[in-house]
């Protein structure tokens, strides 16, 4: 959440409907660092095609 600067809420809306990869430690949901630097890159990459 912090590094994107979203709620919960859309942290949640992005890995329900977006490739972001997660792992499930516990009754916690992660997102590893690399994972969210593949998902931004590729959305930049995806804004500046457009």
């Amino acid at each position: 959440m912090a590094r994107l600067q979203l709620g919960l809420s859309s942290v949640y809306d992005l890995r329900r409907t977006e490739p972001l990869a997660s792992i499930t430690l516990g009754r916690a949901r992660c997102i590893p660092t690399h994972a969210l630097t593949d998902f931004i890159r590729t959305r930049l990459d995806q804004e500046a095609a457009a």
